[in-house]
This record gives structure tokens, C-alpha cells and sequence, in this order.
């Protein structure tokens, strides 16, 4: 009944423009016919959940029914977020002043919020970081993110009023990122996704993958970033980069630093740290965390409570065709 529900649910809400046009790009990829495409989607959207976005993406019309029941698509992922996360908790990841209130000692990091701070501890900050991030107190994927200069206005008042407009914004310090890290792209955060199960009071990782920038002062798979995937026992990333277009890269191709291969630093203890912060607020037990490398260790920019599915199965990520829900349902 739930897969029912979600199914009419998607199609209530289906850009029936897009959809043709991934057919479109099917068929012309595949040369199967647009009518029997347009069948094994529905199939796939009835049997694992797969809208025509993952359909795509995951290349499931090159997959026998087997190789598919192992990937999560958005209708399974949605339903392991119902399974072990609390919505009334979500409050705590989805609103940044709450989150760096509760996991401030894995930050390692100044940080303001000026909804509550008075204008003068808004203007030391200011005074004190020439350059630091302006985050929305709510959002994410990287949107609505400002890497503020305070060079770029004529005063500190200037820059208070318009960190203060409406109410949005929280500051932090610009992290510092270890040497290595930052040599691959130095432009961005380029952080680690950890994805972390609870389950009966236990922490289990279930996947990591590296988060580049390219282009932008953000890492983010959606914002223009790619993404690669992370050995968890030993942090050495396993395969080339993709980003969103599948372009892949083995070096990156702005500074020409080698991707696949390199060996996170601090490893053990951004596996340690995610695991020991799973633990803060059980009641979301599915977490995907955003781990950058400082000089001074490992640290969290932000967490999701509402983790992703898209980049951990990627075809070019997975030649043996297997997705990731076995690591789910075997924890």
C-alpha cells in the first residue's frame, strides 16, 4: 500500500515534459523503443520505487530485475528515512544555528548567529574574520551560500545591515583545510560524505564518497561538484570522479591533482567522530555527514537527516551492477 501511495503520490507531481525527454535520451542511447522504455519505467517505479530520475541515472534500463532490487532509489530511500528518523527532530540538521549548538565540539570552528547575537558581537566576528562564510540559517545543497569579503563594502555597519536583513544568515570562520586536501581543489570545502546507521544503540557506516568543487566555492553533487568513492576502512578513494553531466576524472581539471588513489588524512578519527555523533540525537539514526580535514583534524560542516541516494550508486561507481541496499537491510 505504502509503494502504492507513492507511486500516485510522484505521479501527482511528475514533470511529464522531463520525463519524455530522459526517454528521448534513452532511445537514443539504447535504440529501444520510447513505448517499451516508457513501460519498464513504470515497472521500475512500481517495483523498487524508481522514478524516471533514477531510471536515468542509474542506467536501470541496462539492468536485469535482480542487479535493480539492490539499488535505493527515492521511493526507498524516502521509506528508510520514515523507518529510522524522527521528523519532529529534523529541526535540529535542518536549521544550522541548532545544529552548531549541538555538535559544537566537532566544528572546530568560530561561528555567530546574528538573528541573536547583538550588532556589536556581529561586528567583532566581522572584525576579526576578514573573510568568512555567510550560511541561510535554513537550506541546503549548497543554495543561497555567500563567502563574504569584508574588503568588498566601506564599513563594518554596512556589512552588519546587510548580514541582518532579514533575519537569514549565520557566520562562520573559513575552515582551514589540511595541505593535501586542499591541493586537489583549494577553492572549496571538499568534504567527505559519511553515511551512518543507529541501530539498537549501535553505529554502523554504511558508505562514504569524496565531494570535490569544481568551479565553485561549494562541493556540492548538485551545485557543480562531483563525486568519488571512499574505501571506509582505509579512506583511500577507490575510483575516478563524476559529476553530474558523467564526466569523470582521474586528476582534477582545474589544478590537475590526482583523485582516484589519494589517502584522506586522519582517516580513523572522522570514522570515530561520525560514529560517536550518531549517538547525540538517536532519534535520527540515517545521517549523512559532511566532513572536511583541517590541519587540526577532522570536522563537521553539516549533516543531513535527510541523506541523499543519488551519489553512492552510480553506474561508472558500480561496474558489478550492485547498488547500495544490501548494506542496509545486512547491518
Amino acid at each position: 500500500m505504502g509503494n502504492i501511495k507513492y507511486i500516485l503520490n510522484r505521479l501527482s507531481k511528475m514533470d511529464y515534459k522531463e520525463m519524455f525527454k530522459k526517454i528521448d535520451e534513452i532511445h537514443d542511447k539504447t535504440n529501444k523503443s520510447k513505448v517499451s522504455i516508457f513501460f519498464d519505467m513504470e515497472e521500475c517505479a512500481r517495483k523498487y520505487g524508481a522514478g524516471y530520475m533514477d531510471y536515468n541515472l542509474f542506467e536501470m534500463y541496462n539492468l536485469t530485475d535482480d542487479e535493480r532490487d539492490t539499488y535505493i532509489t527515492r521511493g526507498r530511500n524516502n521509506r528508510l528515512i520514515r523507518m529510522y528518523n524522527d521528523k519532529s527532530y529534523f529541526h535540529i540538521f535542518q536549521n544550522k544555528n541548532e545544529f552548531n549548538t549541538k555538535f559544537n565540539k566537532y566544528l572546530k570552528r568560530d561561528w555567530i548567529d546574528v538573528t541573536s547575537a547583538s550588532k556589536q558581537e556581529v561586528i567583532n566576528f566581522i572584525e576579526e574574520h576578514k573573510t568568512f562564510m555567510a550560511k541561510p540559517i535554513s537550506g541546503g545543497c549548497g543554495k543561497g551560500i555567500e563567502k563574504i569579503d569584508v574588503n568588498n563594502y566601506k564599513s563594518s555597519n554596512e556589512l552588519y545591515e546587510y548580514l541582518s536583513k532579514d533575519n537569514r544568515f549565520e557566520l562562520e570562520e573559513i575552515i582551514k583545510q589540511e595541505n593535501s586536501v586542499s591541493n586537489i581543489y583549494p577553492n572549496s570545502i571538499n568534504t567527505a560524505r559519511i553515511v551512518t546507521i543507529l541501530k539498537d544503540n549501535k553505529p554502523h557506516i554504511i558508505c562514504a564518497y569524496f565531494r570535490i568543487g569544481n568551479g565553485s566555492f561549494v562541493d556540492n553533487f548538485n551545485s557543480g561538484g562531483m563525486v568519488a568513492p571512499i574505501d571506509i576502512k582505509t579512506g583511500i578513494v577507490t575510483d575516478k570522479a563524476i559529476d553530474k553531466n558523467k564526466n569523470l576524472y582521474e586528476v582534477h581539471p582545474i589544478t590537475k591533482s590526482k583523485i582516484k588513489n589519494f589517502c584522506f588524512p586522519d582517516w580513523d578519527k572522522a570514522i570515530t567522530m561520525c560514529m560517536e555523533a550518531s549517538k547525540v540525537v538517536p532519534q535520527i539514526a540515517y545521517i549523512g555527514w559532511d566532513v572536511a580535514f583541517s590541519n587540526n583534524g577532522p570536522l563537521f560542516v553539516e549533516a543531513n537527516e535527510f541523506p541523499g541516494h543519488d551519489i553512492y550508486q552510480l553506474p561508472e561507481h558500480t561496474p558489478n551492477k550492485i547498488g547500495m541496499m544490501p548494506k542496509f537491510t545486512n547491518i
